[in-house]
This record gives C-alpha cells, sequence and structure tokens, in this order.
C-alpha cells in the first residue's frame, strides 16, 4: 500500500454566506497521479489554494506524511515541500531560465549563478526536460515557460506538485512530452495533483480522479475502473450526453475575405505574415495553432482593434450585397455596418468586461450608445443579463452581481453569451472554452453551431485539437504569423494539425 503524501480531513472553506468547500476530505499517495474533476465554482482552486498557502481553512486537518501540519502562508506550502505551478506563469521575461529558477531563495553566503545552472541542468536531465538554462523568458515558447515554473518548484524541494490545466496551451505532442515527465516524476515518489478539464487526458495520466461538486467530494475513483461519461455524470449530477452535433455546410457564401495581410508589432517583428483565408455563412472556420502564432492578432485586424501594414479584408454584407473594406474602417464603423465581429477575447476581465461592474452593466457595455435619450435605457440589458444566467447556467446570486465575485468559469459564459446575443454576421471566438467545465463547454459549442446553422460564418480559435476536429467545418493551422495549412475538418487527423502547428516555413496547403 502506497504511503499517503498529503491528506485532507473535513476541509471546510467560506467566504462569506458562499460556502466554497464544504467538508471535503481526500488524499494523494506518493508516486501517484491524482486528477481532480469539477465544473466552474465545484471549489477546485479553492481546494488547492489551501494546500498552497494562499487561503486558510474555516474548518478541518491538514497531515502531511501523517503528521498534522498548519498551512498559513506560500512560505509554509514550500516548507512542506508543496509546489503549485498556476496556469498563468509568474516569470520575469528580461530574466533567464536559471535567474527566475533561483528568484526570492535565499542562499547562504555569496550566491553563486553557475551553481544553480549546474543545479537546474541536473534536475532537467533527471526528469528528462529539454531546458536551456541561459535562455530568456521572453525568447521561449509556451511550453518551456511552463517547464521552467515546474522546474522552479522541483528546485525548491517539492515532493507534491499542483498543475493547474497544464496543457491548456499545449500541442499534442508538448502534452505528450509533458505527460512522460510526470511518469518520470511520479517513479521517483513524487505526488501529483493535476486540475484539468480534458477527459481524455485524465484517462490518459492519471491513476485516480477525486471529483467535486458544489464544494463538496462526491467521491474518489481509480481511473482504470471508470469512463468519461461516467465522470460527467458525477460531476453534474446527471448524465449528458458528450457529443457535438456537426450538422452541414448549407448554401455556404462569402461573408469575410482576408488577402496577403501583413502586421508588425510595435518593435518592428512580423507577427502576421501574408495571411490569406475565407470565412463563410453557414460554417464554422477553426483557427489551430500554438499560443502566440498570431491569432489573436489577426481576430484583432479583422474587428478594426489594430491596423494591418498591408492587405485586404473585405465583407461581403448578406443584405445589400455590398462589398465593404473594413481596413479603412474603425470598429464602431465595423459595428455601425452590421458587422457584428464579436471577439471574446483571451484575457476576458482586461478586454472583454468591467470587474467592478454587476452582469447588468456588462451587457450595457455593447448597447449604451444606441440610447435615444441622455438616459441609459436598463430594462433590456437586465433581461438579457437574465437569459443568459438561466440559459448558459451562470452560477450567481443575481443579475447586480459584480463580475469579479465569479468564478472564472462564469465570466467566461457572461462575455460569450453576450457577444452570442449581439446577433452578429461573423461571430469570431477565441478561446470561448478557456478554463470551462465540459458541461458549459459543451452549451458553448452547441451555442456556436446554432450559429452556424442560421447562416452566421463562425471563426472559432482553439485549444483543444479533439474539440476543433469535432465541431469545424475546417481548420486553418497558424505557425509563426503564417498559414501552414488549411484542412478538412472531417477527414484531418489530430496528428496532421499537429504537425502543422509546429511546421514554420509556412506554405498553404489545399483550401
Amino acid at each position: 500500500m502506497q504511503e499517503n503524501a498529503i491528506e485532507l480531513k473535513h476541509i471546510t472553506k467560506r467566504f462569506g454566506n458562499v460556502v466554497a468547500n464544504n467538508n471535503v476530505s481526500l488524499c494523494v499517495r506518493k508516486g501517484e497521479i491524482l486528477s481532480l474533476l469539477g465544473e466552474n465554482g465545484s471549489g477546485k482552486t479553492t481546494l488547492m489554494n489551501m494546500i498552497s498557502g494562499i487561503y486558510y481553512p474555516d474548518e478541518g486537518h491538514i497531515f502531511i506524511d501523517g503528521k498534522e501540519v498548519v498551512i498559513s502562508s506560500p512560505k509554509d506550502s514550500f516548507k512542506y515541500g508543496i509546489g503549485m505551478v498556476h496556469q498563468h506563469f509568474k516569470l520575469v521575461d528580461l530574466f533567464t531560465a536559471t535567474e527566475n529558477i533561483v528568484l526570492g531563495l535565499k542562499e547562504k553566503g555569496r550566491f553563486d549563478i553557475k551553481i544553480a545552472k549546474g543545479d537546474v541542468k541536473a534536475i532537467s536531465e533527471k526528469y528528462g526536460f529539454a531546458l536551456d538554462p541561459d535562455k530568456k523568458i521572453y525568447e521561449m515558447s509556451v511550453s518551456e515557460k511552463q517547464t521552467v515554473e515546474i522546474i522552479k518548484v522541483l528546485y525548491r524541494g517539492a515532493e507534491i506538485l499542483i498543475l493547474d490545466e497544464p496543457t491548456a496551451v499545449l500541442t499534442p505532442q508538448e502534452t505528450q512530452k509533458l505527460f512522460k515527465v510526470l511518469r518520470r516524476m511520479k517513479e521517483d515518489g513524487k505526488a501529483i495533483i493535476i486540475i484539468t478539464h480534458k477527459l481524455h487526458e485524465v484517462m490518459s495520466i492519471s491513476d485516480r480522479v477525486a471529483v467535486l461538486r458544489k464544494g463538496e467530494c462526491i467521491g474518489v475513483v481509480n481511473t482504470a475502473e471508470t469512463n468519461a461519461s461516467t465522470l460527467t455524470e458525477m460531476m453534474v449530477g446527471k448524465k449528458i450526453e458528450l457529443n457535438i452535433e456537426r450538422s452541414d455546410v448549407v448554401n455556404p457564401a462569402d461573408r469575410l475575405v482576408v488577402e496577403n495581410i501583413n502586421y508588425f508589432d510595435k518593435e518592428g517583428v512580423k507577427i502576421l505574415d501574408n495571411i490569406s483565408f475565407t470565412a463563410r455563412s453557414g460554417e464554422i472556420l477553426g483557427i489551430a495553432g500554438i499560443a502566440g502564432s498570431g491569432q489573436r492578432e489577426l481576430l484583432e485586424s479583422v474587428a478594426g482593434l489594430i491596423t494591418v501594414a498591408s492587405g485586404k479584408i473585405t465583407y461581403h454584407d448578406p443584405v445589400t450585397g455590398a462589398e465593404e473594406d473594413l481596413c479603412s474602417k474603425n470598429p464602431v464603423q465595423i459595428r455601425d455596418l452590421g458587422v457584428r465581429l464579436s471577439f471574446v477575447p483571451e484575457d476576458r476581465l482586461g478586454m472583454g468586461l468591467v470587474a467592478n461592474m454587476d452582469i447588468v452593466d456588462n451587457m450595457m457595455l455593447r448597447s449604451y450608445n444606441d440610447g435615444k435619450t441622455v438616459f441609459v435605457e436598463r430594462k433590456e440589458p437586465k433581461n438579457l443579463a437574465e437569459r443568459i444566467i438561466e440559459q448558459l447556467e451562470v452560477v450567481t446570486p443575481n443579475a447586480q452581481t459584480p463580475v469579479r465575485q465569479l468564478s472564472g468559469g462564469n465570466v467566461q459564459k457572461v462575455l460569450v453569451g453576450r457577444e452570442i446575443a449581439s446577433s452578429p454576421t461573423v461571430l469570431m471566438a477565441a478561446y470561448p472554452v478557456r478554463g470551462l467545465d465540459i458541461n458549459s463547454s459543451y452549451l458553448i459549442y452547441n451555442l456556436l453551431t446554432k450559429q452556424k446553422d442560421s447562416g452566421v460564418a463562425v471563426v472559432f480559435v482553439g485549444e483543444d485539437l479533439d474539440v476543433l476536429l469535432e465541431l469545424c467545418d475546417r481548420i486553418m493551422v497558424i505557425a509563426g504569423g503564417r498559414i501552414s495549412g488549411i484542412v478538412d475538418a472531417r477527414t484531418a487527423t489530430k496528428e496532421e494539425v499537429g504537425f502543422l502547428m509546429t511546421k514554420t516555413d509556412g506554405g498553404l496547403a489545399n483550401e
């Protein structure tokens, strides 16, 4: 029988009247990988934040190696060998990998970067990481940055690792590499907790699965003795179908034609390199690519948020039949044309919503310009807010709740609901299900399919290749700011798309 590395007994955490975790008991053994599953707002992150010292439990006990401990700060969690790798990396861009790894550590005597570099190399070799200790963070890919974060906690002596959505922005090939490393750590006796929403990954990497629902631990099961539909039922509390109903493309018409667009950032670096594609009504065009390959800038250029250096973006108006040049217009003019280029940004509280405003006021951000009087009309936005809360099952006391009080996934639902409600003719959604649980994700996928069926041209930027292949009609792959291929989603394989994501010589495949 494996020993417990960490055990939680009857942990409860409240925030005012909200019970985030209620009487949760579970353990993680040495040399095992435990997946933590649950819908948005089920209390997964709160529970992990108590282990890593960010929150302190109101009730209950934590045991490390069989001894009760008190974790009241991140310093305490490090002392007990616990390291958490968050979804959003906490690294200094101008520093090297080694400098980031040792940052904040107190050394006795004079600090020697050469010794630190040697230690970093030793950890990398032991577990099979590929990392250049002298490389600066701003030069790194997402998976390299994640490697720095993982080595950072190992360097501090972590025996218990918590990884929050570790594969969210990795290619299939990078995910496989990470899993290989995690298996080596498991063999070395480390206890690993993974928070993830991807059920196929849970089945592939974990030994056991703990399921949280509404703040309570519903059960812990052996991965070999369960399946995706049983886990989903445990999470949601009812049977749900994990099928994306992909309808056929009917009467497609060119809605958005992008020709040879180029874009440079402020430093003069070319971000978009000669991009050309067509988005058609009644179809979903998926965009795949490693994070930072130009997806965001591409959508922003179409929405008029950034100005391209050269090229053409033409909108074909379905009502008048006119061709409109979007490059010559600002975002408001683009919207006034009736071109509802709905944009669900990566940074939902930075670009999409205002955290201190309530849900109704965030609806009004889309509509206050349409007011006929000096007084802002609140009735319609309020109805819209209540409709979105009901349809997308947003967990909130009411529509007057400030957005910052909602869990990340519920914020995302508000944002996506507002964008879809604007009745666009072209709907561009960037990572609309990032951080959403299974049930919510499938609600969004089906909403996008409904938009497609009503004749909208849907452009979907996603991270999960299984979903892109199941949901979309065509997939355009961007690598290093260039299109490396456009494939038929019904016949393409995951490996084929993954290969195109890492191809850097450009070269357009068949359209």
